[in-house]
């Protein structure tokens, strides 16, 4: 089929659904620019587009297993609400869905029937996706799927997938699950402890697990909808996984900070923050980093991409940034909640000896033990009688011996006295 057909039989699909050739043109720019591309490549992602849709209109879907961890569903929300009709939802047309609970409407023994099936007759050609933390907690119990331990289906499952997307900052590295402590969000310090429920992300359990599987990070609380379309671009369609970091996350995504790209940075720059939610500042747009956006600190392209089809993100809406997208994929201690709660104090939260004590709490009471232990050493060194002190010299020698030209005013009774006492005190010495 040549590519003018190609390119012909796309316009048709996408003019059913309500898609104009432009915005089409526009979303595989996107997607080239997410990919690591660049935009000069749109084209090229474009065709690809245009030969994978042709071909799974004729029925050859790529399948995908979509699991569900300890979540709270989030990231499968965030992924529904992709605008429809629109261009993501025609390039997602390219997937079978064979497997998710939260949006199949299978159940029970024909759900995992489906999951089954798909890794026989795919295996190493499927796309294992897995939303929300592995639990190892009470030998595995502290999460079940159908009756087993909840991490046997996502071995089995991932040992014979083509790649596994962990999606959202839970599958990354435990996120929330992996939490040490409940905090309020509004700026109180921890107030409970957690029971410890082994989370952890999916590479590190694989890893474990001696699972050798190429594994993309997604972080996010929710993760952008437009960030798993582009892995997924570029997995099904440019067959390859797409540049990944150090933590095994998309590297067009996740290399610079959000501060780096902020609306609000040219306050920053001039030392203009909020400091007061509700103030003048804030109605002028002020920088919310005194308000405790972790966006200098935290690796995404939230303030470019944006949320809901590109109309806002949270910094847009008057929300600090609270650093969602912070997911180290080894370290489930080094979760985003832990790392950054309070969510809106500039400091992190501290836990010392059991106690959570925000940093400058410390530094305070660091500054009053030192004063009351200097007050005490005071008393101490006058009840001691060791405040004498050297006595005080009331006349200088050069005074004594010159009293014409001394600084001082004084009497020659007085300059008889002192030299008649340095006499005395020779004498003394001797």
């Amino acid at each position: 089929m040549d590519k003018e057909a190609t390119a012909s039989q796309l316009s048709e699909i996408l003019e059913a659904r309500g898609v104009s050739r432009r915005s089409f043109m526009k979303l595989c720019g996107t997607l080239a620019v997410m990919a690591g591309l660049g935009e000069a490549a749109a084209p090229r992602v474009a065709q690809a587009v245009e030969s994978s849709v042709i071909g799974a209109a004729s029925g050859n879907l790529y399948p995908v297993i979509w699991m569900e961890g300890a979540s709270c569903t989030g990231c499968t929300e965030s992924f529904a609400q992709i605008d429809a009709p629109d261009a993501a939802s025609v390039v997602l047309e390219l997937i079978s869905l064979n497997y998710c609970e939260t949006l199949s409407a299978a159940a029970g023994e024909s759900m995992e029937l489906a999951r089954t099936q798909t890794i026989e007759q795919a295996a190493g050609n499927y796309i294992l996706v897995y939303e929300g933390a592995v639990l190892k907690g009470w030998e595995g119990n502290a999460f079940r799927i159908a009756g087993e331990v909840g991490y046997e289906p996502l071995k089995e499952t991932a040992a014979n997938a083509a790649a596994v997307v962990a999606l959202g900052s839970c599958a990354v590295n435990g996120g929330w699950c992996a939490a040490k402590q409940v905090y309020d969000p509004n700026g109180s310090d921890a107030r409970a402890a957690l029971p410890n429920n082994g989370a952890m992300g999916v590479q590190q359990f694989l890893t474990e697990e001696g699972i050798d599987v190429p594994v993309i990070n997604i972080p996010g609380c929710p993760p952008n909808p437009e960030w798993l379309c582009a892995v997924l671009v570029n997995v099904l369609m440019l067959n390859a996984i797409p540049e990944l970091t150090d933590e095994g996350k998309p590297a067009q995504i996740f290399s610079q900070t959000i501060h780096d790209n902020c609306e609000r940075r040219g306050h920053f720059e001039n030392g203009e923050f909020v400091y007061e939610f509700g103030s003048e500042e804030e109605r002028k747009g002020y920088c919310l980093y005194a308000m405790g956006c972790k966006g200098p600190q935290t690796f995404s392209n939230c303030s470019v991409i944006r949320f809901n089809n590109r109309r806002s993100w949270c910094v847009a809406s008057g929300a600090p940034c609270v650093g969602c997208t912070a997911a180290s994929p080894m370290h489930p201690e080094q979760n985003w909640v832990d790392m950054h709660a309070p969510f809106f104090k500039r400091h992190r939260t501290i836990n010392l000896f059991g106690m959570h004590i925000q940093p400058q709490t410390i530094a305070l009471s660091i500054i009053g033990v030192e004063a009351v232990a200097l007050v005490v050493h005071g008393f101490g060194m006058k009840a001691a009688g060791r405040t004498k002190g050297a006595p005080i010299e009331y006349m200088r020698d050069w005074d004594a011996k010159h009293p014409d030209k001394s600084i001082g005013a004084y009497s020659e009774e007085e300059v008889a006295a002192y030299k008649a006492a340095k006499e005395a005190k020779k004498g003394g010495n001797k």
